[in-house]
């Protein structure tokens, strides 16, 4: 167990769910096998999830991460103390929102250290978030400002399909007002470089249009594939990447999913994240890509309807400590 990686699993809003799917992947049988996750959240909200779910785990108090010991039932935790004993569940809350930063923070602290080889993080709360006054759209702006990267992409992993992201949260005219070849080039060379990381030696990629039948030559739209996308995937390649488009987004999925591409790269948000999610949340792993550190994550929110019932699945979460673990091990940190 000592050779495995070490990982700072950030437990989210306190409010949602995170609490549950973060005790519920500790415990299950088989992750101990493959990482040393520490978690960064509430020692108390941990042992109220435990208590929702009738597990009866031992929830321990670290100051540091070289403290932590891993024994099976037993989970660490670098506990700040910023939440409240009565925080109530599936309520947007400020403190929550800022204990949710916190603990990013402190993970983003680990990792550019060396103390941690990956950081997991449980879903923190958008809303809550900004009412603590922390600005960003999510995790992968807010990483990418705390690590000091100025550019990063989103990537949506399953066994099935892998998706990146050209652009993600901002409005549909925002994002297609924001494409532009190099930023199109540059997410294409992003996936390209994780792929090969990842132990795939020459990636094939899928480049989706922006407009219906990727514009149809002219037909549809006013000709953004042809201006934002063409130039760099010709670029690219000129360079001998293998890679195709743009493809109307409905043939490119259809193609990935039977095998034909190791990636596709989706224009904006929903464009990529319709075609994951249809395959189920517990399927799905979102990695940020371009970050010095490695970052995985659930592909679900803080679900404050279902939260402090004790029915959020854990799946997305065992699949992201597992996710983390493997790129850590092919990167050799």
């Amino acid at each position: 167990m000592s050779s495995t990686p070490l990982i700072a699993l950030t437990m989210g809003d306190g409010s949602g769910v995170g609490p549950e799917v973060v005790v519920g992947a500790l415990l299950a049988p088989g992750t101990s096998a493959f990482c040393r996750p520490v978690v960064i959240g509430d020692a108390g909200r941990l042992r109220r999830a435990a208590e929702i779910l009738c597990l009866e785990p031992e929830v321990v108090r670290v100051e540091r991460v070289g403290e932590a010991v891993f024994e099976p039932g037993r989970i660490n935790v670098v506990d700040p103390g910023l939440l409240p004993e009565d925080l109530p569940w599936g309520r947007v809350s400020p403190v929550a929102g800022h204990a949710a930063y916190t603990y990013v923070r402190l993970a983003a602290e680990l990792a550019t250290s060396g103390d941690v080889q990956a950081i997991c993080t449980a879903p923190l709360n958008k809303e809550a978030l900004h009412a603590a006054g922390h600005l960003f759209p999510g995790h992968t702006e807010l990483l990418a400002h705390l690590t000091g990267t100025p550019e990063v992409s989103m990537m949506l992993s399953t066994s099935k399909v892998k998706v990146i992201h050209v652009t993600t949260h901002v409005g549909l005219i925002d994002a297609v007002a924001r494409i532009e070849p190099g930023l199109v080039e540059r997410t294409v060379r992003r996936g390209e470089a994780a792929l090969r990381g990842s132990g795939v030696e020459r990636p094939k990629i899928g480049v989706c249009g922006i407009n219906p039948h990727a514009g149809e030559n002219g037909l549809f739209g006013y000709g953004e594939e042809e201006q934002k996308i063409v130039p760099a995937v010709e670029l690219l390649r000129a360079e001998g990447m293998d890679v195709h488009g743009p493809l109307p987004a409905d043939t490119a999925f259809f193609l990935a999913g039977r095998g034909d591409y190791d990636l596709v790269v989706a224009m904006y948000h929903d464009q990529g994240h319709g075609p994951v999610k249809i395959l189920g949340l517990e399927a799905g792993v979102n990695i940020t890509v371009g970050l010095p550190v490695i970052r995985t994550s659930v592909d679900h929110g803080t679900a404050f309807d279902i939260a402090g019932r004790g029915v959020a699945d854990a799946g997305s979460m065992i699949e992201a400590l597992r996710q983390a673990a493997e790129l850590s091990s092919a990167r050799g940190v």
